[in-house]
């Protein structure tokens, strides 16, 4: 029987207990608030993360892991004597936390093998493919199979979500000022979703109500599910009961887990952000 170690990043969202009870290890990406950095899930906890954005002037900025944090990390799991690595990364087209890894794995080559997966996906659609993969690992799955495992997922994973503000969008710069300021006085509550590793408007609501919905409908048309998550990020309980009693009667194969949205999607999608990511049945 394969023993495969199981490595993703800190975009994944995954939560903790999850991540103790399948033994997969998370690479933290790097949070900076002017000059202090922290490194995600480490130093700091999503509800620091809120009530610092809260407060600050401008946004925080992420990076992806270096190159040695990979490889640290991969060096560990040939100490402890596992056949080989697979990485699932949060996608190439947001991050460089794929060519990180990728490196990384060139560099420890005569140590131990590594597979490194692009999953064109970020947060829970990335988690779950984790998930997935990692049960697979852990019943035996070799580096070969759990690579063809996780590059068949990837066409059926996605993300839909709900922002409640347009704060963090204009701060970022990803929308034009008179854009964004209409649609503030509008109260436009915009939809994003993963659209080949890039996200994407996916539709716009005026008001919270018929944005959860829309979040809910969008799943429900996909349906069914291997999986599927509830991600939330300094939401309101109303809110997550709401999307929570959206999604009850959406098939799926394994129980929804829920979780916090971290700071590498918090950062852009801001307090409010709420959503479903699934892999298709």
């Amino acid at each position: 029987m394969s023993r495969v170690r199981v490595v993703t990043d800190s975009a994944c969202d995954l939560p903790d207990e999850i991540v103790e009870r399948l033994n997969i290890a998370v690479v933290s990406l790097t949070i900076r608030f002017g000059s202090e950095e922290f490194s995600n899930r480490t130093d700091l906890s999503p509800s620091e993360f809120w009530a610092r954005c809260k407060s600050a002037k401008e946004l925080p900025e992420t990076s992806a892991p270096s190159v040695g944090a990979f490889e640290e990390v991969y060096e560990s799991a040939a100490r402890d004597g596992y056949d080989g690595v697979i990485v699932l990364t949060l996608s190439s087209h947001l991050s460089a936390t794929f060519q990180s890894a990728t490196l990384a794995g060139e560099a420890v080559a005569a140590t131990i093998p590594v597979n490194v997966i692009d999953t064109l996906a970020v947060s829970m659609a990335q988690g779950l493919m984790a998930v997935d993969v990692a049960e697979a690992a852990n019943a035996g799955a070799s580096l070969e199979e759990l690579r063809e495992r996780a590059t068949g997922l990837i066409d059926r994973v996605g993300v839909v979500a709900a922002l409640d503000t347009l704060e963090h969008l204009i701060k970022g710069g990803r929308v034009g000022g008179a854009k964004a300021l209409l649609g503030q006085v509008l109260s436009i509550k915009p939809l994003v979703e993963l659209k080949g590793g890039v996200v994407a408007e996916a539709g716009r609501q005026r008001t919270r109500a018929k944005a959860l919905a829309a979040v809910a409908h969008r799943a429900q048309e996909l349906a069914p599910f291997r999986r599927l998550a509830l991600m939330h990020g300094a939401c309101s309980d109303a809110d997550i009961a709401t999307l929570r009693s959206l999604v009850a009667p959406i098939s799926s194969e394994v129980p929804v887990v829920e979780t916090n949205i971290g700071p590498v999607v918090g950062t852009h999608g801001g307090p409010g952000i709420i959503g479903l990511a699934w892999i298709r049945a």
